[in-house]
């Protein structure tokens, strides 16, 4: 199929996605950026957001904590610390990841604190667009 580049998500625990995708809308720490056949080459880290890919069958979305998307001309890795479908998505589970971002703001270092509030903000804002 032209037009696509290859994607991959990967999560310590599994593998969420592997298929031929238009454009992939990634949660970049600096900003939103969406990569696609042709894109100059760039590693950049996620922050806590829906990473959403267009593929075959459709619009793909999954939360993500955080990690990094290496992504070329034909292709985008993403490698996420957390990730999970957003059709599995629950509170629960987006408790759990607030709990988490908490506990890291209470332990951080003085020159750690402001990436730990941003995280945390950024997992609440998920909360939000998740619509828990």
């Amino acid at each position: 199929m032209a037009g696509t580049l290859q994607f991959d998500l990967v999560s310590p625990e599994r593998r969420l996605a592997s298929f031929a995708a238009t454009e992939v809308q990634v949660p970049g720490t600096d900003g939103d950026m969406t990569a696609m056949e042709g894109h100059a080459p760039t590693i950049t880290t996620l922050r806590p957001g829906i990473l959403r890919a267009q593929g075959p069958s459709g619009v793909q979305a999954y939360a993500v904590t955080g990690g990094f998307a290496e992504i070329n001309a034909t292709s985008i890795s993403v490698l996420a610390e957390k990730a999970v479908a957003v059709e599995e998505l629950t509170g629960t589970v987006l408790d759990e990841f607030i709990a988490e971002a908490r506990e890291l703001v209470s332990v951080a270092l003085p020159e750690d604190k402001d990436m730990a509030e941003r995280t945390l903000n950024d997992m609440l804002a998920l909360r939000a667009s998740a619509g828990h």
